[in-house]
């Protein structure tokens, strides 16, 4: 059972992402008609403020829930499964609420044969692709003991070993067909403000990253202290897609996820 001062702590966190602004005691009470009265949540608020969750710019401001708390809080609150999803309702609400949208296809496609033309180049035939390398015989003899694996498992081993031109053929090829970007001005945004190196946003912005990522939530690390990325394996239009939703820690992410699901 949440407690008080737990219930309050969540009230002034919701309050704060539907209002984005310091939110007074009083304030509080009347918004979500809350029995304690504004002595008694004054009194949380300060303890809540000793204990790194609430931040107020000065004595007689309302309060703001800091980094830490908003990171628990989402953490609590986006614990739930996202099976299919509504892409024209995710399109719409990353735009309106401020969120970018990576979206990639989980990739199934197996190699099924390696033409060699000329002794130029080699076409490799994938289930409903083809990617098209110059020829080198060591990579021919290593490709051929691919034949039936996944794209996905080629795509990692060609990484580990260091066959960076396959790798990126490959990779570039299925990135143009099965990787989208919604909203991305405000990932853009993002990487000036934090001036992201050039090898993070060519990273993201090709779906490289989505790569690493498995289902969770993520903070810090590769994300400024007040952002939140969320990666769920779904569905969208009938097919398997990988989602990275990311975007500022006071965006609205429980209506969000809410609103896209099918």
């Amino acid at each position: 059972m949440i407690d008080k001062k737990e219930f309050l702590l969540h009230s002034i966190i919701k309050a704060y992402i539907e209002n984005l602004e310091p939110i007074g005691s009083s304030q509080l009470k009347s918004m979500y008609d809350i029995s304690y009265s504004s002595a008694t949540i004054r009194g949380y608020f300060k303890k809540l403020g000793d204990e790194g969750f609430l931040a107020q710019e000065h004595i007689s401001s309302g309060r703001t829930p800091t980094n830490e708390a908003l990171k628990q809080y989402w953490t609590t609150k986006l614990n739930f499964p996202l099976k299919n999803v509504n892409k024209r309702a995710l399109e719409i609400l990353s735009s309106e609420i401020g969120l970018s949208v990576f979206v990639k296809k989980e990739q199934d496609n197996i190699l099924k044969n390696i033409l060699l033309v000329d002794e130029k180049y080699l076409i490799l035939e994938f289930l409903d692709i083809a990617v098209t390398i110059k020829y080198s015989d060591v990579l021919y003899r290593f490709l051929k003991d691919f034949i039936n694996f996944s794209i996905k498992d080629i795509l990692k081993i060609s990484k580990d070993v260091g066959a960076f031109e396959l790798y990126n053929s490959i990779n570039n090829k299925i990135s143009n067909r099965d990787f989208e970007i919604f909203n991305s001005k405000e990932f853009l945004a993002l990487a000036l403000n934090y001036d992201l190196d050039e090898f993070t946003i060519n990273s993201f912005l090709k779906g490289d990253f989505l790569d690493k990522l498995d289902e969770g939530i993520y903070f810090d690390g590769f994300l400024p202290q007040n952002y939140i990325a969320i990666c769920h394996i779904c569905k969208m239009e009938d097919e398997d897609v990988k989602i990275l939703t990311l975007g500022e820690l006071s965006k609205d992410y429980e209506y969000f996820f809410n609103q896209i699901k099918i």
